[in-house]
């Protein structure tokens, strides 16, 4: 049978460690000065268990006056106040804790938090840096702290040493992006990159960094020129094909020029920023050279992590604007299998196909997306003008009906601020529907209704 004092040592490892990001080794078990100490800690675990955080610190603190040198109590009694917000008393515990036993990497954790609650970052950074020798990748923390409190340099210094270690993940070059265009570390920094290449010319991360600054500058030219350099010092650099892309296309050499692309596509270390450019200028060139929008549909699927952007939707938008109907019905279909909720893909999608005159198509997705978004009334409207438009008036009379529930009534009183032309088309398709099914009475209705609209 398990006892209580099991049951609180269990209590203390679920609750213990529920609040941290970080995995951490079990800590040792609590010495026990008696029964009653063990009562109370049996409480405390069990009221905060169930949120009681009030009753829980009153428990703790027994416990501490039968123990007080014991960090674990301590700790237990910041992580409650702390759940009060009663910031200044968990502060207080949490540097208890850490003043008994500073070697336990939860209680400095627990300060941290408090910290980081109340914005006070100033006080976060030494806590990070002891943070760091339990666990390397609290550097990222501490990087956003000095961004936090304008220690660009340091932040600077920090990622480098990161980035000489490993790959920096994409918020990590984003600091790096954002350091290097403030005007206060451009000049310094664009004369110790030259000076770093004139000394050693085989260290490509120099030309690296220099091609990164005089991109987000969009000085392409000096940015050519150093991926110039770094490709005959290094010709098997992936960032020496930044600036030769553009090189080539300028040449009208579209094979050397989706090779390049690639070549930047396929490194992890290059900012998003950068491969959008460089796709980009490939997309205005295979546009005019159809034979290469293979590489285009190739290239897509490198974006799909992207959260901001869907590529295929922008591509397809790009080609409507360029009357391509086909190539634009192309990209949207591969933009809303990239991301199934966006509506206003599937919209523009409906729009194009209703261009295309395939209305067949039109109904048939228009009801697709309906099983999805069952409230979206211009999904109604575009399945009913397609089965107006393929003759078959009963179902569109049906499903534009079904959508009505959804179409916003207009109020004449609110005209300033009200677009009401959508609903005008939506009756207008009742209207023709009704008038082919000979429903006069239905028609009188939509009729009344679109006359109101366009008063």
């Amino acid at each position: 049978m398990i006892n209580k004092k099991h049951i609180a040592f269990l209590a203390f490892l679920l609750f213990s460690f529920g609040n941290f990001s970080y995995a951490q080794e079990n800590p040792e078990d609590i010495a026990l000065v008696d029964n009653q100490t063990e009562d109370n800690f049996y409480e405390a675990m069990k009221q905060r268990g169930i949120e009681n955080y009030d009753k829980a610190i009153v428990a703790i603190q027994k416990c501490i006056e039968k123990d007080p040198k014991n960090a674990a109590f301590q700790y237990e009694l910041g992580k409650n106040y702390l759940s009060l917000k009663n910031y200044v008393d968990a502060e207080s515990a949490f540097k208890k804790a850490v003043e008994l036993d500073n070697k336990q990497r939860w209680y400095w954790n627990g300060l941290y938090d408090v910290y980081y609650q109340t914005k006070d970052y100033q006080k976060s950074i030494p806590i990070v840096e002891k943070l760091i020798e339990f666990d390397g990748n609290m550097r990222e923390d501490l990087v956003s702290l000095y961004m936090n409190t304008n220690q660009h340099g340091k932040a600077l210094e920090l990622l480098k040493d990161m980035e000489s270690k490993s790959k920096l993940t994409s918020t990590m070059e984003y600091y790096k992006l954002k350091i290097q265009e403030s005007n206060a570390y451009t000049k310094p920094q664009k004369e110790q990159l030259e000076e770093a290449i004139k000394k050693n010319p085989k260290d490509e991360q120099n030309y690296i960094d220099l091609i990164v600054l005089y991109s987000s500058f969009n000085q392409e030219d000096k940015a050519f020129e150093v991926a110039k350099q770094l490709e005959k010092e290094i010709p098997n650099s992936d960032w020496a094909h930044v600036s030769l892309v553009k090189f080539h296309l300028n040449n009208n050499d579209g094979e050397n020029a989706s090779k390049s692309m690639f070549k930047v596509l396929d490194n992890d270390r290059m900012d998003l920023k950068i491969k959008h450019r460089v796709f980009n200028e490939f997309l205005i060139f295979a546009v005019k050279n159809l034979t290469y929008l293979k590489d285009i549909d190739k290239a897509i699927p490198y974006f799909d992590n992207d959260r901001e952007i869907n590529v295929a939707k922008e591509v397809a938008k790009f080609f409507w604007k360029k009357n391509d109907l086909e190539n634009a019905s192309k990209y949207f279909d591969k933009g809303i299998k990239k991301n199934s909720d966006d509506v206003e893909a599937m919209e523009l999608y409906l729009e194009v196909l209703i261009q295309k005159q395939d209305f067949q198509l039109v109904s048939k997705k228009a009801e697709e997306y309906l099983e999805s978004f069952p409230t979206q009334v211009g999904f109604y409207f575009y399945a009913g003008l397609g089965y107006n438009q393929l003759k078959e008036y009963k179902k569109a009379k049906n499903i534009l009906e079904n959508g009505l529930d959804f179409v916003v009534e207009f109020n004449p009183s609110e005209s300033g601020i009200y677009n009401n032309r959508f609903n005008v088309n939506f009756y207008k398709q009742l209207i023709i529907s009704c008038e082919n099914l000979n429903d006069k009475v239905k028609k009188e209705v939509y009729t009344n209704k679109l006359k109101q609209l366009q008063k």
